[in-house]
């Protein structure tokens, strides 16, 4: 591993069609602004991360647009993860990625200047909350032992729940018992850090020594002041990562915004997505 590796964290691109009612902003022109503002950045970053939600509605059109967009202005390997808002058929489709299981999870994993990058699917079709399957925890034991020299980064859409018991929000995060298995698991790997997406704002947490990085993303902010209902409001960040021996720093670039209201969601609506899961 290099002294300092930097890398670049996007979450929550939601590309998609002008013409999406339940889009509310022009992702893809975000997307391009960040972008740019990626290019400039010193000393250039080893790698890319997209944690998920790479589309609004997780159709293959809109994966090809987001891949033409990348490729044509990132040069260094792009580490994608799936979120609630993507498809797995329609992410292999649109990707160009061959599997012969096009409901399969996405779990992938790469060695990049001495960093293990595991990542990790935690959608459930039809659900907003996260999930991991025990087939999946199979794989990420496996997985965590096949490079145990190596620090690690860990990339999963939905955030791990943070509490010591479950969470009546599961939409915002892994489902708890799972959170707490994964918690296991990760125990004594040397972890770097978890970089997550979803919940739309900048937050940066230490779960049981782990560092956990949410960014706000590429589609919308959420006002973290209103807890009544879920408020989105115009803003956008990108994050500039630099890995160190001792550890992990995150800096995050906000676009320029008035923070106008989108839309909002009321609490109960999402609590219903998640009850399939919660009520287990």
């Amino acid at each position: 591993m290099r002294r300092e590796t930097t890398f670049i964290h996007l979450t929550d691109l939601h590309i998609g069609t002008a013409d999406d009612s339940h889009l509310h902003s022009d992702t893809t022109e975000t997307l391009r602004q960040v972008l740019d503002l990626v290019a400039t950045v010193t000393p250039k970053p080893q790698f890319v991360i997209a944690s998920g939600d790479l589309t609004n509605r997780g159709d293959a059109e809109s994966f090809r647009r987001l891949k033409e967009i990348i490729d044509a202005r990132i040069d260094v390997p792009v580490i994608y993860a799936l979120g609630n808002h993507d498809t797995r058929p329609g992410f292999y489709e649109g990707m160009g990625i061959e599997t012969d299981d096009p409901d399969a999870p996405y779990d992938h994993d790469t060695i990049i200047d001495g960093i293990h990058i595991i990542t990790i699917d935690s959608t459930t079709p039809g659900l907003i909350g996260g999930t991991i399957d025990p087939e999946q925890f199979d794989w990420l034991a496996s997985t965590l032992d096949s490079h145990p020299d190596l620090p690690k980064l860990i990339v999963v859409h939905h955030p791990p729940a943070l509490g010591e018991e479950a969470d009546a929000a599961h939409w915002r995060t892994i489902h708890f018992p799972q959170s707490e298995r994964f918690r296991e698991l990760l125990k004594g790997r040397n972890i770097i850090g978890i970089l997550s997406g979803h919940i739309h704002h900048d937050r940066v947490s230490v779960w049981h020594g782990i560092p956990v990085v949410v960014g706000t993303g590429q589609h919308a902010a959420t006002d973290i002041l209103r807890t009544d209902i879920l408020r989105m409001v115009r803003g956008a960040s990108f994050g500039i990562g630099t890995i160190r021996p001792s550890g992990l720093t995150m800096a995050f670039v906000p676009l320029p915004s008035d923070r106008a209201e989108l839309n909002t969601y009321p609490l109960e609506l999402l609590m219903a997505r998640a009850m399939p899961v919660a009520a287990e």
